[in-house]
């Protein structure tokens, strides 16, 4: 869940929720949870995987075990 490390994917993903379902966005820690497999956001999450790359989560990923 990579949309958590970066806060302008995680306000953008949340700002399109709505548009994009008919239910309340249930979030965790890490995790989104869809209840119902006919309320699969599809499109939306295609749209959000497309914004970042493997080497853009990599080093995000490796940044955080520096800390």
């Amino acid at each position: 869940m990579g949309m958590y490390s970066d806060p302008e994917l995680l306000n953008w993903f949340t700002s399109e929720y709505p548009k994009h379902c008919k239910t309340k966005l249930d979030m965790g820690k890490s995790c989104v949870r869809l209840k119902k497999m006919e309320d699969i956001p599809y499109e939306l999450i295609g749209e959000m995987v497309s914004k970042v790359t493997a080497d853009q989560w990599i080093e995000t990923y490796e940044k955080a075990l520096k800390r």
